[in-house]
């Protein structure tokens, strides 16, 4: 599901392959990069949901996604 809303995000706007998808990893990753020290020995499911929850907003709006290295 990543590499779907980083594919369609380059089409969207400007095409800059991979740094795309590592950008957008980043983005999904933030919240927990901050809340994982506080959460030692927890297990994290990456779930389809869980991206979709995450990354919604750069999915849907154009003018976002642009900004999105």
């Amino acid at each position: 599901r990543l590499a779907e809303i980083a594919y369609q995000v380059n089409q969207d706007t400007d095409n800059i392959g991979a740094r795309r998808l590592h950008t957008i990893l980043e983005k999904m990753l933030e919240d927990l990069s901050f809340e994982a020290p506080s959460m030692p020995n927890a297990v994290v499911d990456i779930t389809p949901q869980y991206v979709d929850d995450k990354l919604k907003s750069i999915s849907t709006n154009k003018d976002l996604s642009a900004f999105i290295l």
